[in-house]
């Protein structure tokens, strides 16, 4: 899917970029203008495109519901190459990062003072490591990457491109390859960072339909073998 985007929408006119945008609005509008009180009974997929028509068609609106996207962490891949890229045409080391994640969309319901998290598929993120921007995927000044949909594998695939300096990668790495079961790392992307890739928001780039993203946050958290131990062995309360 990068690769396509590369050379098919990399030199691609404005004018034609946002007219194929539109036309993938067009393919999941009937899922995107449900309430948001119908989540709960759409499939992952739905949601999905329910997520991404808002996004880019009603973002205002959409804000008011405070949509952080939450890819949870299954499987870590570090790969490292050496020698020359056939992307970059230069000579030397590469890393980068493949993780395989759960996705939920995380809203935030003022009215009812509480928070909802709705599964919406599987997937992948694809991480350089670099301590500059990579060449590719075409990004812009300040953009850490974005995200598309592939509604066509079941049950749903959203595939995140970008990447991260080393020292984000050494903060990140040792939890990510920890050996005990009581630790897990989320991927997060809260929504003043996404943004949809359309005219008018020149900031960010990526294939049409996509999701521009220009923060990355990583969140670890752990329980305690003890507390765990604790828990287990309180005794249940008596009625």
């Amino acid at each position: 899917m990068r690769s396509d985007y590369i050379q098919r929408f990399g030199s691609e006119s404005e004018d034609a970029h946002e007219k194929l945008r539109r036309d993938v609005m067009r393919t999941i509008e009937s899922h995107g203008k449900r309430a948001a009180t119908d989540l709960s009974e759409m499939t992952e997929g739905e949601r999905a495109k329910w997520f991404f028509w808002n996004l880019h068609e009603n973002l205002d609106e959409f804000r008011k519901l405070e949509p952080t996207l939450i890819g949870q962490v299954m499987c870590t891949q570090l790969t490292v190459t050496d020698g020359l890229s056939m992307a970059t045409e230069a000579v030397g080391m590469e890393k980068s990062i493949a993780l395989s994640c759960r996705w939920h969309l995380r809203l935030a319901y003022a009215a009812y003072q509480n928070e909802e998290a709705y599964a919406i598929g599987e997937g992948s993120v694809d991480l350089s490591v670099a301590n500059a921007m990579p060449s590719q995927p075409p990004l812009q000044k300040n953009q850490k990457g974005y995200i598309e949909a592939d509604n066509s594998l079941y049950p749903n695939q959203l595939y995140l491109y970008g990447w991260v300096t080393e020292p984000v990668w050494d903060e990140i790495k040792s939890h990510l390859y920890t050996p005990t079961p009581n630790c897990h790392t989320d991927l997060l992307l809260r929504d003043n960072c996404l943004f949809p890739v359309k005219s008018g928001f020149g900031f960010v780039a990526g294939p049409p339909g996509a999701v521009g993203i220009t923060n990355i946050e990583f969140r670890v958290s752990s329980h305690s073998a003890e507390r765990r131990m604790n828990r287990r062995s309180e005794k249940p309360l008596q009625r």
